[in-house]
This record gives structure tokens, sequence and C-alpha cells, in this order.
């Protein structure tokens, strides 16, 4: 199967592929020279770029506009789809943006992925590409993501708190990992962020409860792993943030709604 970098010398503005990464698999950081918008099919993908990390339960997608660095990792095994779009085009998102990818967006992507490259300019085919194009824009945007900092002492903290998110070190802790005083290190993280080092450590949490959620473990277990309490801790703080509890939203997802 072609990789991504294979398609970047295509005739074509639009092409796209379905592909597998194993459990634990991580693409190391790079960029595209194409607009990038990739979706879970099956699986969690997370996707880190310089400015955030994001987390992917299925059928959500991400847009990585062209030139963006970023890597992608997974826990389990993934199943995505993935187009790479010609940046020329008006009306694209500008920024990294999580979506929620709609019937219709899905169709348009597996049509596409079906086209025998190069697709024919004019006819069906460009008729499908300029749908596809004109509904991205429309896709419900879905904050699941937590900003990165660029100094490069708070980003430090920031990977390890990625790599372990129920890891319960104190401030102190960080801020000493850091190089800081506890005073400066706050200050720092917060002008960095836009947050406290405990919101964004709770987003972290809530990213990675959503990924073992969907890789089928029970709640109880989803809490403790991320750093919960509590399965009731971790079921008020998920629905504080989402709105429905975690049975609820594995309901709504299993259901399509």
């Amino acid at each position: 199967m072609k990789r991504s970098q294979d398609y970047q010398l295509t005739a074509r503005p639009v092409v796209s592929f379905s592909d597998e990464y194993p459990a634990g698999y991580t693409d190391p950081y790079h960029s595209h020279e194409r607009a990038q918008l990739s979706y879970a099919v099956s699986g969690v993908l997370r996707v880190t770029t310089d400015d955030g990390s994001y987390v992917l339960p299925p059928n959500r997608a991400i847009w990585i506009p062209a030139g963006v660095g970023h890597t992608t990792s997974c826990r389990e095994s993934v199943k995505f789809h993935a187009v790479y779009i010609d940046p020329a085009f008006d009306a694209l998102p500008e920024k990294c943006r999580v979506f929620e990818v709609s019937d219709l967006v899905r169709a348009l992507i597996g049509e596409v992925i079906s086209f025998h490259q190069p697709y024919p300019e004019e006819g069906r085919e460009e008729r499908i590409v300029r749908m596809l194009l004109d509904e991205i824009p429309r896709m419900p945007r879905v904050d699941i993501n937590v900003p990165m900092p660029e100094d490069n002492r708070i980003l430090r903290v920031c990977r390890l708190i990625l790599d372990n998110p129920a890891e319960h070190s104190d401030i102190d802790h960080w801020a000493a990992v850091a190089g800081m005083g506890r005073r400066t290190f706050t200050r720092a993280f917060k002008n960095q962020t836009g947050m406290g080092l405990a919101t964004w450590r709770m987003q972290v949490r809530l990213m990675h409860a959503l990924s073992l959620l969907h890789a089928g473990l029970p709640i109880t277990s989803v809490a403790y792993n991320s750093g919960y309490e509590s399965p009731s801790a971790f079921t008020s703080v998920f629905h504080r943030s989402f709105g429905f509890t975690p049975s609820h939203y594995l309901a709504r997802q299993a259901s399509g709604a």
C-alpha cells in the first residue's frame, strides 16, 4: 500500500486512501505539502502538533493545514481514512480543527478512496471532490484537545503528562522538572497554555479516558487508569465536561448520535 508521501506527487488536487496502524505505533514528527483530513474508522488516534494535542475517537476527523508538523500515535490498532488536499483551494480551515464526520462526508471520502488515480478532471469524480471540499468547512467542530506550550521547559512537563495521564505528582514536582520555582512555573504554565496545570491535566485525562472507553475497557478501569480516585469522580468530571455520563456517551457513539 502507498504511504502518504507517495501521494504528494499526484497530478490531482485531492486524493484519499485507507491505512491501518498496529497497537503502540507512533508516526514520527513530519509535515505534508498538502492539507490533511484524517479520521479513525476504528480505534483512537492521538495527533500532536506544535500547538496542541488532539484525540480522535471513531468518526471524529482532524484537519491539519499544509506544512503543519505533527506526530500520530495509537494505543490500540487503528484503521483510518486520510484525504490530502491541495492548499490552493479557497475557504478551507487555516488552523488544526477536530470535526464530527457527517454521513455525507464519510460517504464522499469513501468515494474518493475508490477513485483510480489520476481520476478524470471533469465528470463524476470532479463533482464528488468539489462536494467534499464544500462540506469540510461546514462540519461541526469538536473541542477535544489541549494546547501545547512553546517554552521547552513547560513542553517537557506537558509531554511527560501526556505519556502518563494517571501520574499524581504535585505542582512542586513539575516545577522542579521544569527547573523553575513554584510561583514562576505556575505563572509560566498559564501564560503558555492559557490554563492552569490542574485544568490542563484534567483535559489530558479526559482525552485518555475517551481512548480507553473506545478500546472497550470497563468504566471502573478507565477511571483508575486515567488518574481518577474513583469511578464516581470520573463520571462526575466526564458529565460536567461533555454533558452526559461515560455510559451514555458510549451508547451515543454506538447509535451514531
